[in-house]
């Protein structure tokens, strides 16, 4: 591994490009390494999830609307679109648009957290979607595109790892930008000043505030990821054409850091792979079982048991107060501390629902289970007896738990807290949990078998049977796909199942 030093510098040092941390990312991007058999497998696994995720929310309104946008610009040879017929077409952004929203939609994919928050599965809608587009042009194969998706893996856990966004209010979707279009450089085997130019223009278009998810949060939480990642096959195309980029992008004295993040005299140490090493960040990445943000998901599995055994918890009656103890994140992020009202508002979106864990743990207790739809109809918020429990649980930072959340080692490395219940009739019910059970460490740890049947759950209902062992016979053949078979890597719809759902008409 090498470590670059990050760090602002006048215009007046003339910084060489081969210093800049956007040529080290393009170096990493353009460094042909061999991608291990474990890395490899993982990728396949993360692209059966990012479907069955999508699959799931295709008749929801914000991937129905992002979907009739892609499909006013057909284009040939072009990419699929999910829920789409195969032969069915549009330009490549408007594909890792469409298909972006439709991964992101329900929060349900993969995630890593550390200085900085991200779904590092946005990386594949727009990798994928320019492999389908140029694979005949190019020759380009499932290996190609397996390596162009590790890269983006990489590149996003390692700027997460180093440089926190979210302290600064800008959105987590800065480092996709950069990691997207490393990884279509990586797919199309670009050489390393075109990507360097990519990656510039790629962050310079995507930094914006976190004000998505913040209060009420709207549709666009599930769009802003899909934006970079359009932005990205845009940034690609104009830097293969011979456009510049802003330089330096992260260093300059009008910078990203000088001006977005910590400023002038910030300094970051960003850990890389070095030349010939393997990429394995996706490794340290997890999934979800259940469709709220991470922070969430073992917080779930540890209401669901405790409510479970103590069924009588159900009852607001019955409990004084519930006081989530946690990490800086969680408590400030999608508890109490956020100071957001909207968090226990019964007809709140249901994007901020997922993002209040005072709602999620009042339900998980109450119903001792959770899932996708269900747990967030309107009906289910506004029930009394949930409104009642809910606004009696708030949330604390507790320094452990804060430290744990950012220990390097993963061991150590915990999303949990400590559940304090004290009950009307003065006793008390303490419990805790580190990690989710579908975590690498959990109880119940996601191997393929988690996946494809979190594909087949989701998939039930929408997918004809056919279709589900069509789509997962050539998702598990990913790495030895040839260039005709990456555009049957996506969903189609039964006929009339995706006109179940009305989209008003707007410019295109």
């Amino acid at each position: 591994m090498i470590t670059h030093h990050l760090r602002v510098h006048p215009s007046a040092d003339n910084l060489p490009r081969e210093e800049q941390l956007a040529w080290k990312l393009a170096e990493l991007a353009t460094d042909p390494v061999e991608v291990t058999d474990a890395v490899t497998e993982m990728v396949v696994n993360r692209v059966i999830d990012n479907a069955a995720v999508a699959t799931a929310s295709l008749v929801r309104t914000p991937p129905a609307a992002a979907r009739a946008q892609a499909l006013a610009h057909p284009y040939s040879p072009g990419s699929t679109v999910f829920g789409a017929p195969l032969a069915t077409r549009v330009s490549p952004e408007w594909a890792a648009w469409a298909n972006g929203v439709a991964v992101r939609e329900l929060d349900y994919h993969d995630t890593f957290l550390a200085a900085e928050y991200s779904h590092p599965g946005d990386n594949i809608p727009p990798i994928l979607a320019v492999a389908q587009h140029l694979a005949q042009r190019r020759g380009l194969t499932g290996r190609e595109l397996v390596r162009g998706i590790v890269t983006g893996y990489e590149i996003q856990v390692d700027l997460v790892k180093a440089i926190s966004l979210h302290q600064h209010k800008i959105d987590h979707v800065a480092h996709l930008g950069p990691s997207a279009a490393a990884g279509i450089g990586t797919l199309l085997g670009l050489d390393t000043e075109v990507v360097f130019h990519a990656i510039g223009q790629a962050l310079h278009t995507t930094t914006a505030t976190r004000q998505s998810r913040k209060g009420q949060i709207s549709t666009w939480k599930a769009y802003a990821p899909a934006f970079a990642g359009k932005v990205a096959v845009e940034a690609v195309d104009r830097a293969m054409r011979g456009q510049t980029s802003p330089t330096p992008i992260y260093e300059g004295e009008d910078g990203v850091v000088a001006w977005l993040l910590d400023g002038p005299d910030a300094a970051y140490d960003v850990v890389l792979p070095g030349p010939g090493e393997p990429r394995t960040a996706i490794l340290d990445t997890y999934t979800k079982e259940h469709s709220a943000e991470y922070q969430a998901q073992a917080l779930i599995d540890l209401a669901r048991r405790i409510g479970t055994h103590y069924p009588f918890l159900r009852d607001a009656d019955n409990v004084t107060s519930i006081v989530l103890h946690t990490s800086h994140h969680t408590h400030f992020v999608i508890g109490s501390g956020a100071n957001d009202p909207q968090k226990y508002d019964p007809t709140a979106s249901r994007e901020t629902l997922d993002h209040s864990i005072p709602y999620i743990l009042a339900v998980a207790l109450q119903d001792g289970a959770w899932h996708h739809v269900r747990s967030y109809a309107p009906e289910r918020a506004a029930r009394p007896d949930t409104v009642a429990l809910w606004r009696k649980i708030t949330t604390a930072e507790d320094p452990e738990w804060t430290r744990r959340y950012h220990s390097a080692d993963p061991a150590e490395k915990a999303f949990g807290g400590r559940l304090e219940i004290t009950l009307a009739d003065g006793g008390r019910i303490v419990e805790e949990i580190a990690v989710a059970d579908a975590h690498p460490l959990g109880a119940r740890p996601f191997g393929r078998e988690q996946y494809v049947a979190k594909f087949r759950t989701l998939a039930d209902g929408v997918l004809e049977p056919a279709e589900i062992e069509r789509f997962l016979d050539v998702a598990q053949r990913l790495p030895e796909l040839g260039a005709a078979e990456l555009a049957e890597l996506t969903v189609v719809a039964p006929e009339g199942y995706l006109d179940t759902v009305t989209v008003p008409e707007g410019i295109f």
